[in-house]
Formats: structure tokens, C-alpha cells, sequence
């Protein structure tokens, strides 16, 4: 009797082993196509990439954006301190699209972030450094409800009707940031805003893998974001309330 239930334990024991390999080895699959499709499909909309030793955008870099005719810079948020600063990575999106405005002629610059609580406001630290910078206030565009990725992408062509636009984020989070747009029938490009090395940046990655494959699943059915609301187009004069 014994025996038998020494081999039932070992088989109840093998097979759940196989369970969950075959559960990893799914999991793992789903994850490598998911990211392979991600990045494959808008790598050649990235135009130019900013890093240590190419920290301004250059004529040629100037040339290939306006090649582009894009209507707009979309900036998506990132943390801010509780001292009203950008943090490093946020600052970096936030000069080079200064820049951007800068040199191609003042265009509109559209903030999504986070402001999910009275005491946490990504766009409003956005909006007030970029002010500081020279934009002008009526060329700044302020979602307030861009609480993920999804969602900016999302909002900028539903609530700020952009119909082309040049994205502004770090390399890792690039290829998801153009995927929404692109899946939103928005002609996008991407500049690569990576100045230099940010704390934390390992973690960040892997958890960016994992977004990739959520963000595939999720535009698959394509649910509205938290909030809609009212249009304010791109194309009329900036929304920023401060």
C-alpha cells in the first residue's frame, strides 16, 4: 500500500512539474512574440537617438524630423519629486523637446502624464519647466488623464485630434510609445531622449518586457481609456491652465 501511494505522489508530483514548465515555456513564448512584433513593427520610425555623446540634435537630425511634417511633440510623463523638479529621465524628454520647438519652429508640445491625486501632477511640473524653457503657454497642450502609455496614445488622437507627431521618450519605452500611436492611425516618429544613465535602469527594463506584451494584448481590443472628455485640437491654442 505504501508503494502505491509512493508512485501515485510521484506521479501527481511529475505532472505537476509538466504543468508548469508547459505553463513558462506558453508564457515565455507569448512574451518573445509579442515583443518581437512590438519592436519589429515601428523600429524604422525612430528618426534620431540622444545619448552621451550626442546630447543636441544635429542639422541632419533637424532635417530628418522635418522630412517628417509632424504636427506636434508629444511628451509622456514620468516621475516628478515632491520639490515641483522633473527627474533626470523626465528632464532629458523635457529639453529635447524644447529643443525640438526651439529649432523646428514652435509647435505645439503635448504633456501626458499622471494627475491621479491633488498631490501628484506630472503635467503640471512638465508644463511650469517648459515654460520656464520659453514655450509659450499657448503652445502647451496639457492631458491631464495619460495615466499609462495606452492612454496617451489613446487621448492624443481622440481628445487632441494629433494626426502626426514626433514622440519624446527614453529608447526602452520608445517602441511601445510609437506602437499605440501607430495603432491609433497616427503618423508618428520617434527621438530618443537618452542623455545619460538613469539609476534603476535593469529593473526598468524587465519590467518594459512585460509591458510590451500587455500593451500588444490590450490593443487587440483596444478599451477605452479612464477618461475622455471634451476635443481640444492640436490645432487650436494650448489648454495649460498655470
Amino acid at each position: 500500500m505504501n508503494k502505491i501511494k509512493s508512485i501515485m505522489r510521484n506521479g501527481i508530483f511529475r505532472g505537476l512539474i509538466a504543468v508548469i514548465v508547459a505553463v513558462v515555456l506558453a508564457v515565455g513564448g507569448l512574451v518573445t512574440l509579442t515583443n518581437g512584433i512590438m519592436v519589429s513593427s515601428v523600429k524604422n520610425k525612430i528618426v534620431c537617438a540622444l545619448n552621451s555623446n550626442h546630447t543636441e540634435l544635429s542639422g541632419e537630425d533637424i532635417k530628418n524630423i522635418k522630412e517628417a511634417e509632424i504636427q506636434c511633440i508629444i511628451v509622456p510623463g514620468a516621475s516628478v519629486y515632491a520639490n515641483g523638479n522633473p527627474s533626470p529621465m523626465l528632464r532629458n524628454r523635457l529639453d529635447t523637446a524644447v529643443e525640438l520647438y526651439d529649432k523646428l519652429g514652435q509647435m505645439p508640445i503635448l504633456l501626458s502624464g499622471d494627475n491621479g491625486n491633488y498631490d501628484y501632477n506630472e503635467v503640471r511640473v512638465m508644463a511650469k519647466y517648459i515654460m520656464g524653457k520659453g514655450v509659450d503657454k499657448d503652445d502647451v497642450f496639457c492631458d491631464f488623464a495619460g495615466f499609462s502609455t495606452y492612454e496617451t496614445a489613446y487621448r492624443a488622437v481622440k481628445i487632441f485630434d494629433v494626426k502626426s507627431a514626433a514622440v519624446v521618450t527614453q529608447s526602452y519605452h520608445m517602441y511601445r510609445a510609437l506602437y499605440g500611436c501607430d495603432k491609433m492611425g497616427m503618423k508618428v516618429i520617434g527621438i530618443c531622449a537618452d542623455q545619460r544613465r538613469y539609476g534603476g535602469q535593469f529593473m526598468r527594463d524587465i519590467r518594459e518586457v512585460v509591458a510590451r506584451t500587455k500593451d500588444t494584448l490590450k490593443w487587440k481590443g483596444m478599451p477605452e481609456p479612464t477618461f475622455l472628455g471634451d476635443e481640444i485640437p492640436i490645432t487650436g491654442k494650448g489648454n495649460c491652465p498655470f
